[in-house]
């Protein structure tokens, strides 16, 4: 599949990128691990090339970068490993141990680099995918009030996609998201959003199920995969609905569909990144009917058909405003009745 982003073929269909688990980020009889303390400064300026297998262990590949960036002049031998960033692995789910990583495996999220330095990390790092500007913020929408335009992170060098992967009893589901422009939320153990949705779906699946601020799609996805025929994926933020749209054709042979429409690419939907009107994104053909809108979720219920009531999940950014929260659900069981839950 080509990527959307630097046109090239880091991105692969859900079938593809789950052929290579789960032995993806596991060492070989020859791989070394040298555990390294990340709050101390490195203890040399020394680091070890991968194995013949192509595999190096993560805390290598930081010293790596930390050579780099002391040679560069952003970070000093005072400075502690950690200070080098966050590792962010492609793909991502829940490990019980660090990863060994291959090439193209980690995307670096960092305060530290300047793009020059990126560009060199890029260069002679071959486990990188893509380095991002870290700044004192949450990209993507973080107020459901959407009275601003929500800010981004940079990519200083390579490419940003990476995929997100949550288990079900149908089989693994696989997310890309281009991460400077969506917050992050990596896989924690036990998955305990997917279990919540898989609770609600029930088995035989529910009719109906809405994922009313999907970001990238994942919960509603999720419910598909589980075989409800009819959903519908929305989100305000151009990003989120878009990598929605883009992930049904990742696990369209995963899902009971025959064709996946998109109605509009990332480039003209960035002219307009958040819609209070909820505008159809994609849809698919076949026995399940899978819709993504991008929109307010308030105005959702102006394009719903509620006939069967839905399940809604509501999987807000901030969920700490309780009254607030209850007011929005208040106002959706008003409008839209059924089954409304908060993961």
């Amino acid at each position: 599949m080509k990527c959307p982003v630097c046109g090239m073929d880091c991105v692969q269909s859900a079938k593809e990128i789950l052929t290579t688990l789960p032995g993806i980020f596991l060492p070989c009889p020859n791989c070394s691990i040298r555990v390294l303390d990340k709050r101390a400064p490195s203890p040399s300026l020394e680091y070890g090339l991968p194995c013949s297998c192509g595999k190096r262990f993560i805390d290598e590949v930081f010293t790596h970068m930390y050579v780099i960036m002391v040679e560069e002049g952003d970070l000093t031998t005072t400075d502690p490993l950690i200070a080098v960033g966050s590792p962010l692995v492609h793909p991502g789910f829940a490990m019980d141990r660090p990863p060994f990583l291959p090439q193209k495996s980690l995307t670096l999220l960092t305060s530290a680099a300047t793009r020059k330095t990126a560009e060199r990390l890029m260069n002679e790092v071959p486990e990188l995918r893509g380095v991002i500007k870290k700044e004192n913020f949450i990209p993507g929408i973080t107020n459901p009030n959407f009275d601003s335009v929500p800010r981004v992170y940079e990519l200083l060098a390579g490419c940003d996609v990476r995929a997100d992967i949550f288990p079900l009893r149908t089989g693994p589901l696989v997310m890309y998201k281009q991460q400077s422009r969506i917050h992050i939320e990596f896989p924690r153990g036990g998955y305990p959003k997917i279990q919540a949705v898989v609770q609600h779906v029930g088995n035989p699946p529910a009719k109906f199920f809405v994922d009313a601020c999907s970001g990238v799609g994942t919960l509603g996805l999720a419910a598909a995969c589980l075989g409800v025929p009819r959903v519908v994926l929305n989100d305000a933020w151009y990003a989120s609905a878009f990598w929605s749209a883009f992930n049904l054709e990742v696990n369209r042979e995963y899902l009971q569909i025959d064709r996946v429409r998109i109605y509009e690419q990332e480039e003209d939907m960035e002219k307009h990144p958040v819609m209070k009107e909820p505008v159809k994104i994609a849809e698919t053909e076949g026995k399940q009917k899978i819709e993504v809108f991008q929109g307010d979720f308030r105005r959702l219920y102006t394009v719903l058909s509620m006939d069967p009531s839905p399940i809604t999940v509501f999987d807000m950014f901030d969920k700490s405003d309780t009254p607030a929260l209850h007011q929005i659900l208040d106002e959706w069981k008003k409008n839209v009745g059924g089954e409304v839950f908060i993961p």
